[in-house]
């Protein structure tokens, strides 16, 4: 029987996750992929969340990064041509979150992650209900 420290089990499932994401994104539409985006920024809020309740600063913090990394991409991928009004205010929306997301960063504080994950939450379940 092999024995592997409990680095190993974070490592290997990270590693999986990564698989896991990889093999959604190909051969997504674009519609699936901004879903996958959703997907993967609540998932950063929910482990930033975590993260500051149990003490974890590093790990807030990266995770505050990437869902900030994740609010960008989204943003950039908007068509305001073709996406009028729509896509003016999914901007404002991506920019409220990440000034949230900053917000808590600066102040030390989970409670403006939770703003802006309430916020995206709602845009993501819309989203997917287009789907």
């Amino acid at each position: 029987m092999m024995y592997f420290g409990s680095g190993y089990s974070g490592a290997a499932s990270r590693r999986y996750a990564a698989v896991d994401t990889g093999s959604r994104v190909e051969g997504a539409n674009p519609h699936q992929l901004v879903k996958i985006l959703f997907d993967e920024l609540l998932l950063a809020m929910d482990a930033s969340i975590i993260a500051d309740r149990n003490g974890d600063r590093g790990k807030c913090s990266e995770k505050q990064a990437r869902a900030l990394s994740i609010l960008h991409a989204l943003e950039s991928s908007l068509d305001f041509d073709k996406g009028g009004q729509i896509a003016l205010g999914l901007a404002q929306i991506y920019r409220e979150a990440r000034r949230l997301i900053v917000a808590g960063l600066q102040s030390r504080s989970a409670a403006e992650m939770h703003q802006a994950h309430h916020i995206i939450n709602e845009i993501a379940e819309a989203w997917a209900a287009i789907g």
